[in-house]
């Protein structure tokens, strides 16, 4: 299949009826034998799920670049990090098979620990992750004896039909995995359906709170995975060299379009002209263009109304005195990319913590260069302006001294702290703090998030 063909095709705008149905199928396959399987049967499936995936490779990898201009050089991992967050959640079904036996701590008893599925699950997942942040919900759900709906966002359906059709051949019972595909009223519908058990959202934080609002009501379990503006502290000491090699990946990664990545560089006094001088080398060095060519690492924004958003924000950047040092407007692009949602790579100097482009999540490639004062060495201003957010889920340490840069990382509050490098590990949790979201993800503590628990209280023989 070529590229042109791949990422082609039509979904259907859901109803609320197709919601019910799918609930519905969900509730019967729970109901039936999945939850009652042994966790390696179920472990089983999720290896057959893997290798299923890494057979659509190249289809995932293109579709998802059409659907949402990701550029293949990022698109073309998806389907290996998807199969190995099936892979290594199947390894985790010894954990859900160990007997749990807890002695009363005066004796005379001891109580069975029951690791139970919670139900139906809703999966509700973003645009710009579009595989990854379905499977990271999916895995875990089906080890735990879970059934799932799946409601992908609008603008990225068809790559999680490939997902849907590697789970079907798989051999994975039908009604275990649903899927419904349409608008954002069908998402809202899914959180407040009465034949849903959990919700797992990856999105922005207003639809988060909105989310978390319904699932309050109803007191239904929910993850939430949302928003983040994270900071990269440059220590006085860091090898800009060093750090120029992995910026994009950390601080920029998918054109921007990455909730956890570090878009606030927090420079020393000392050192910030150097800071300024190699973040902007770096950027502007970088391909912007069509996202099926290889060598492209800045793709267009995802949606129009994204690419709206991005312009609004560089605007605003140099309405409050910000200097943008490459970059700064909408892309004018030839070669049929005229009419593309580019916007410049840009990186903003002279940025002080006040200005929106500072504090607001922008979602595109912007970048914000801050200053702190770093006279004797200390880092503490730096420490207090990364901790002066409302989100608090990535965030960065450059530095050569491992132990200097695991302290300052130790003092940032926040979900996940990269030093010298930022990367997700399927077996560490991942979330968020604050406005940046509740509950965990990945590890064993993103799969008791679809377990219930419960105690069988006995006496000693």
């Amino acid at each position: 299949m070529n590229a042109q063909a791949l990422g082609s095709g039509s979904v259907p705008d859901g109803t609320p009826e197709e919601v019910d149905a799918a609930a519905a199928s969900g509730r019967r396959a729970f109901d039936g034998g999945w939850p009652r399987l042994a966790q390696s049967e179920r472990a089983a499936y999720l290896l057959r799920i893997a290798d299923e995936v890494d057979k659509r490779a190249k289809e995932l990898s293109l579709t998802n670049t059409r659907e949402n201009g990701s550029p293949v050089s990022e698109s073309a991992g998806a389907a290996a990090n998807a199969a190995g967050i099936f892979r290594y959640f199947a390894g985790l079904a010894g954990y859900l098979e160990g007997e749990d036996v807890r002695a009363f701590p005066k004796g005379g008893g001891e109580s069975v620990v029951r690791r139970d599925p919670v139900g139906v699950c809703a999966v509700i997942a973003p645009w710009n992750f579009p595989i990854n942040l379905v499977v990271i919900k999916l895995a875990p759900a089906l080890l735990a004896g879970c059934t799932v709906v799946i409601k992908p966002a609008s603008p990225t359906p068809l790559s999680i039909r490939l997902i849907v059709d590697a789970v079907a051949a798989a051999g994975v019972p039908a009604g275990v995995v649903n899927l419904v595909t349409g608008s954002g009223r069908l998402g809202d519908a899914l959180v407040k359906h009465p034949g849903v058990n959990k919700v797992a959202f990856t999105g922005s934080t207003p639809v988060g709170r909105k989310i978390a609002a319904a699932c309050g009501e109803l007191l239904r379990p929910v993850t939430l995975e949302l928003g983040g503006k994270s900071s990269a502290i440059v220590l006085p000491d860091a090898d800009l060299d060093a750090m120029s090699k992995v910026l994009i990946r950390s601080s920029m990664r998918n054109t921007g379009q990455t909730c956890y990545i570090s878009t606030r560089i927090l420079a020393p006094a000392s050192r910030y002209d150097e800071v300024v001088d190699m973040v902007t080398a770096t950027i502007a060095a970088s391909k912007q263009g069509d996202p099926l060519d290889p060598d492209t690492v800045f793709g267009p924004c995802a949606t129009e109304s994204q690419y709206r958003i991005v312009l609004d924000y560089l605007e605003a950047g140099r309405a409050q005195g910000a200097r943008a040092t490459t970059g700064g407007r909408a892309a004018s692009l030839s070669g049929g990319l005229e009419h593309g949602y580019f916007v410049e790579p840009t990186v903003f100097a002279g940025v002080t913590p006040d200005m929106r482009i500072s504090r607001e999540e922008i979602f595109g490639p912007v970048l914000s260069i801050l200053k702190y004062d770093d006279a004797g060495g200390s880092v503490d201003e730096a420490v207090a302006l990364a901790n002066n957010t409302e989100f608090g889920l990535g965030g960065l340490v450059f530095g050569q001294d491992p132990e200097a840069a695991l302290a300052v990382a130790d003092r940032m509050d926040t979900g996940s702290v990269g030093i010298n490098f930022f990367a997700s590990n399927h077996a560490a949790p991942f979330g968020g703090r604050r406005d940046s979201g509740l509950g965990t993800e990945y590890g064993i503590e993103g799969l008791n998030a679809y377990l219930s628990y419960k105690s069988i209280h006995r006496k000693v023989q």
